[in-house]
């Protein structure tokens, strides 16, 4: 079972964020494009589209999957781009559910 196919469980806070390595793992795990941040608290990708209009019909794909997974990024929408930020609030880093909707994001821009 893949990543995409893990559901993302809702964290409620006292759990320690990943460690570098497990992140790096996970990262290998994913599509192309996606990077961490140098402190690992958080991954991100830009996905190119080719107007404004397919930027923001995937964003609002992604929303759906977010809701549905109880499980929100962070969403920047500009002309013929998204760039989808994700981490767990609660602890201020990475938790294996943020790699589990980064791959549904990944799914969803495949379609």
């Amino acid at each position: 079972m893949g990543l995409a196919d893990q559901a993302c469980i809702p964290c409620r806070g006292g759990v320690p964020p990943l460690p570098r390595e497990r992140v790096e793992k996970l990262l290998t795990e994913l599509e192309p494009g996606w990077t961490a941040a140098h402190d690992g608290t958080r991954i991100e990708r830009t996905f190119q589209f080719n107007d404004f209009a397919e930027a923001l019909a995937f964003a609002n794909r992604v929303g759906e999957i977010a809701e549905q997974e109880g499980h929100h990024p962070d969403l920047h929408v500009g002309w013929g781009r998204c760039r989808v930020e994700i981490w767990t609030h609660k602890i201020n880093g990475l938790t294996e559910s943020d790699f589990y909707l980064a791959a549904k994001t990944d799914r969803a821009y495949r379609k």
